[in-house]
């Protein structure tokens, strides 16, 4: 799927059709049919980078993060902003998530701080969290919405309350964290980082469970299967991968791109990965064909009739 200038640098996948919502450095945010074709105009964010994204639980609205450190919030079906941006951090918003409940809106910057939002309001309900981190990579709330993770620059993962009092920290990696997913009861982290790895930790702890090696240079970006048998990452070496979590072992061959790659998302049916990145086209996956076919995996998921340009190059 081709239209972005600049670099892709955050997915995700909306509604019952799986149709992929995609924001880049070129300041737009676009909605693509899974068949590739574009769908209305692109949503334009004053022109400024549009760094992170997050989808509501209900899937109707999308938040998403500038490179100055303002944070939007847009209907899906209308494509447009709802009320004025929010204003808070002073740099990039690498991060966003939303409460299980929607009630609340997590962001994390380039500044160091967690905040967190009223999405009705788009005002703070509560003081900024200093985490130490220095930038803040990602923000992930646990399924169960009674406590959030950070990850960062320091290499550490901190697991904070819901009042914002720091309850672990989970040394281990070598680098930046980059990307958290939690397991469905909330027992297990799963985290992605610049050092190559991605690890498993036990929330109540932090004790590492597992290490996944196989990508070659940084992990950008992770995601947990919706039977949770599977993680997927992405990573500057140009890959995807898909990964057992029975057996901790990579499965099937890489799904490449033609260069590093940032975002990744799997559609809500947990039928397709759609990929992004530095290429500036989104590449669209089935898992199931990936898992089958060992060799030369397809990129192409569409129907014959369906099938529109998903690869190529727009420089």
């Amino acid at each position: 799927m081709e239209g972005h200038s600049e670099c892709i640098w955050s997915l995700v996948c909306v509604g019952a059709s799986s149709n992929i919502v995609s924001a880049s450095r070129d300041g737009s945010i676009r909605e693509w049919r899974r068949y590739g074709e574009q769908v209305g105009r692109p949503w334009q964010s004053d022109g400024m980078a549009v760094v992170s994204m997050a989808v509501s639980p209900d899937e109707t609205m999308v938040v998403n993060g500038g490179i100055d450190g303002r944070v939007w919030l847009w209907n899906i079906k209308e494509g447009k902003m709802v009320r004025d941006p929010w204003h808070g951090h002073n740099a990039a918003v690498r991060y966003l998530d939303w409460s299980p409940n929607a009630r609340e809106i997590a962001s994390g910057s380039q500044d160091g701080t967690i905040r967190r939002w009223n999405p009705d309001t788009g005002r703070q309900i509560a003081p900024p969290i200093e985490t130490g981190h220095g930038w803040v990579d990602s923000v992930k709330y646990s399924p169960q919405g009674d406590k959030f993770a950070s990850g960062g620059s320091d290499h550490m993962i901190c697991v904070w309350s819901m009042g914002g009092r720091l309850l672990i920290e989970i040394k281990g990696h070598d680098n930046i964290v980059n990307s958290l997913c939690w397991s469905k009861d909330g027992t297990h982290i799963f985290s992605g980082s610049s050092d190559s790895t991605i690890r498993k930790w036990q929330s109540i702890d932090g004790k590492e469970a597992v290490v996944l090696r196989g990508h070659t240079n940084v992990v950008t970006s992770i995601c947990l299967s919706l039977d949770e048998q599977y993680l997927v990452s992405a990573s500057f070496d140009c890959s995807v991968r898909i990964w057992d979590l029975k057996t901790n072992q990579q499965v099937g061959e890489p799904l490449l791109h033609d260069d590093e790659l940032l975002a990744l998302t799997i559609s809500s049916d947990g039928r397709y990965i759609a990929s992004a990145g530095l290429d500036r086209k989104i590449y669209l996956w089935s898992i199931e064909a990936a898992l089958k076919k060992g060799r030369d995996p397809l990129r192409s998921v569409a129907k014959p009739e369906e099938r529109a340009t998903l690869s190529g190059d727009v420089r």
